[in-house]
């Protein structure tokens, strides 16, 4: 174990872009279409609330759902069967350790389902890794295999959680618990998760009107929050808080 921490992410420049106020979405959440996927852009959208979601075949549509989807770190809900996975897997999470392998994973999807995780995206996502915008969580089982993980966005005390996957059962779960134990004992006050989804739901994530969700967002976004980013037994996150 080691208390190694994220660092503060690099400063970055004004937007070349002026996004729209996000209490302006469409009815779909849609506030802008076009853009691009700099790094001013996305560090300007996340901190007002607004994240691009590709679709094929149209121009690069940014949203703000309402409603949106919020995890309150300390309450992420750990079911039975879960905690016997945590207690029982033997596996280990870390942060940061795997980002591009983690985004490559979210990316792996049927074909049939097809991915808004494009290769634009994946680039961009991972310029804000390297300059401390965006974290992975990887968990890792007793082999050392890359089994499941997450990454996102953090914006001071608030992390949007972009996507998430696993190769074995109860893997991605893991991770998203995992980033709330981090997040919580960092100082983070939420953990975004966009869309409500019952799976989503099924962990404590609750449905906020985006009105509430950009008042706290603006509470939280400059907030320093550093969480700590050694490997840690997934045992740990058994054991009740």
């Amino acid at each position: 174990m080691t208390d190694a921490r994220t660092g503060l992410p690099a400063g970055v420049d004004g937007s070349r872009w002026a996004m729209p106020d996000p209490r302006l979405a469409d009815p779909s959440g849609v506030v802008a279409v076009g853009g691009d996927l700099e790094v001013t852009t996305l560090v300007d959208a996340y901190r007002r609330g607004i994240f691009p979601w590709p679709h094929s075949g149209r121009a690069l549509p940014w949203f703000s759902p309402d409603p949106r989807a919020v995890l309150w770190p300390e309450a992420v809900r750990v079911s039975r069967s879960l905690r016997q996975t945590l207690r029982r897997a033997g596996w280990l999470t870390t942060v940061d350790r795997a980002f591009e392998d983690v985004i490559a994973a979210c990316a792996d999807r049927p074909w049939r389902e097809g991915t808004w995780i494009t290769r634009g995206m994946r680039h961009a996502y991972t310029r804000l890794h390297r300059l401390g915008w965006a974290h992975s969580v990887e968990v890792w089982d007793s082999g050392g295999r890359l089994v499941g993980g997450l990454y996102g966005v953090r914006v001071g005390a608030c992390f949007t959680g972009e996507s998430m996957f696993h190769r074995l059962t109860d893997a991605s779960k893991v991770a998203l618990v995992d980033l709330c134990r981090r997040w919580a004992e960092a100082g983070g006050l939420l953990v975004d998760v966009q869309l409500p989804t019952q799976h989503l739901a099924s962990m404590g994530a609750v449905e906020t009107d985006r009105a509430t969700f950009l008042s706290r967002l603006s509470e939280a976004r400059d907030v320093t929050v550093c969480m700590r980013a050694g490997e840690f037994p997934v045992s740990r996150l058994a054991r009740a808080r």
